[in-house]
């Protein structure tokens, strides 16, 4: 069995688990569903690109902070 970690493709329970052992405290599979309401990419399959995800987070704060100045 292939237990290899893909970054570009990953399952979303599998990146919030990631988050949260990076030390995120605010992810949650119900704030992951948010963001993809709100935009954040996906893979056709469903799946999740973790540096896509990443750069649209990033750029979704710098958006928020251009806004409130």
């Amino acid at each position: 069995m292939d237990n290899s970690l893909k970054l570009t493709a990953l399952q979303p329970e599998l990146l919030v688990n990631i988050l949260k052992g990076a030390g995120s405290r605010l992810i949650s599979a119900e704030l992951l569903v948010a963001d993809f309401a709100a935009g954040a990419p996906r893979n056709e399959d469903g799946t999740i690109n973790l540096v896509e995800f990443g750069a649209w987070v990033v750029k979704g704060d710098e958006a928020n902070a251009t806004q409130s100045e």
